[in-house]
């Protein structure tokens, strides 16, 4: 099973800015979307941004649109998730996620994906 693994996350005040990344196997990964997800409690998980790995084409919900960006390091496989003027709307789990290449649209399907990561908290408080 395919793993990925998270860093970053933490807890900000409103307004301020944090940065996720997301590592993948460099070897025997096929993979061609990769992106970002987050559930808040109470709430199911919904897509954030994604991207894919070839083209880098991109996609985001519309609540982070023009403050989220997602990035990729092709040498490394990693995908990034800036998030910046961060919202108290913004608290949840993040989770990395890597599904095939038509998982990679607007309407985001957290079942289309394949790989996960553990998930990391973001917390912004006002």
């Amino acid at each position: 099973q395919v793993q990925l693994v998270e860093s970053g996350g933490g807890s900000v005040q409103a307004g301020g800015s944090l940065k996720l990344s997301c590592a993948a196997p460099k070897e025997n990964f096929n993979l061609e979307c990769m992106g970002w997800f987050r559930q808040a409690p109470g709430n199911e998980r919904e897509g954030v941004a994604l991207m894919t790995t070839i083209a880098d084409n991109t996609h985001y919900a519309d609540a982070v649109k023009g403050r989220f960006a997602i990035s990729r390091d092709a040498a490394t496989n990693t995908v990034y998730l800036q998030m910046d003027r961060l919202k108290p709307e913004d608290t949840a789990i993040y989770y990395c996620a890597a599904g095939p290449y038509g998982a990679c649209r607007t309407r985001m399907v957290a079942e289309w994906f394949e790989a996960w990561g553990q998930g990391t908290q973001v917390t912004v408080s006002s």
